[in-house]
């Protein structure tokens, strides 16, 4: 007896609602009003105390409600309305009263700036002037006038490979990049030339006196609060040649031998015919006291420095 093959069933299930899987959904939409709520509306609706008052007391109780509503919205928007000029008056005001104020400190640092340029060019007319035979002596020390005479110029430039290292003078954890130019390498060059006969020293144009800083803030070199960036041309006055040969022969020029041999730093020096360099840019007096001497002459003894 042949079988029949097995067919499919003929009863189909109802098909599955799209929204099945978010019955939560469904039945927050469904049933939008809790069933407490649904039944106090009923009530209400029952009894007839739904929808609006029926009564004239309720009436009026209504209408007393919205003229109260309506008086304040009116009372708030006249008031906004009146002091709307008076505010924004108040704003003008104070906008010009600022402009003004600022105005006024704008003229009186012109002024204080042209104070301080005057009274530094007193001061060194007045070293100039009334040093006696020491006078020029004094000036140049102090930096107060610009000097040109022989000299040397000296060329200090960070490695091209900053990362090199190694030991020697300036092996140290406050070093994260031997193959920079550091502040103390810039204070052992100036006060090598110092000491092997230098008249006058500036860097990168920046006058040089006795009370000059040089420090660091960060990666760059501070010489009296002023930032330099390298490359650093040092120049300083002096017999030129024999300038040149005392500093490269002295400790302070063998440092920077070190630093060229063992960490690329570029140096190079060359005596000059004349170098030129300016004034301090700002002098300060520290004292002016006159001493007699034996031929009856004022000699001023002053105290210098930068500010």
């Amino acid at each position: 007896m042949s079988q029949q093959p097995p067919g499919r069933s003929t009863s189909s299930s109802p098909p599955r609602r799209p929204d099945a899987s978010m019955s939560l959904l469904t039945n927050v939409m469904d049933h939008s009003l809790d069933d407490g709520y649904a039944e106090a509306t009923a009530r209400r609706q029952a009894d007839g105390s739904a929808g609006m008052p029926r009564t004239l007391r309720a009436k009026l109780g209504l209408a007393a409600g919205l003229v109260l509503a309506a008086l304040v919205v009116t009372v708030g928007a006249a008031q906004a309305r009146i002091a709307a000029p008076v505010v924004a008056k108040e704003r003008e005001e104070l906008i010009d009263r600022i402009e003004a104020e600022t105005s006024a400190a704008g003229r009186l640092e012109d002024d204080v700036d042209a104070l301080r340029a005057e009274v530094g060019e007193r001061q060194r007319k007045a070293l100039q002037e009334h040093g006696g035979e020491q006078g020029q002596l004094v000036a140049l020390l102090s930096g107060a006038t610009a000097v040109r005479g022989p000299g040397v110029k000296l060329m200090v430039d960070d490695a091209k490979d900053t990362e090199q290292g190694g030991g020697g003078p300036r092996e140290s954890s406050s070093f994260s990049d031997t193959g920079r130019v550091r502040d103390r390498d810039m204070q052992r060059v100036v006060n090598g030339l110092w000491a092997s006969g230098a008249e006058a020293v500036a860097i990168n144009g920046q006058r040089l006196t006795a009370l000059s800083a040089i420090r660091a803030a960060g990666d760059a070199i501070l010489v009296d609060n002023k930032p330099l960036v390298p490359p650093y041309t040092v120049l300083a006055v002096g017999d030129g040649r024999q300038l040149s040969t005392d500093f490269q022969d002295s400790a302070d020029g063998q440092y920077l031998h070190v630093l060229q041999q063992n960490y690329g730093i570029r140096t190079s020096i060359s005596d000059q015919e004349e170098v030129r360099l300016p004034a301090a840019p700002s002098l300060i007096v520290r004292t002016a006291e006159p001493l007699a001497t034996g031929a009856g002459k004022d000699v001023a003894n002053t105290g210098k420095g930068t500010s």
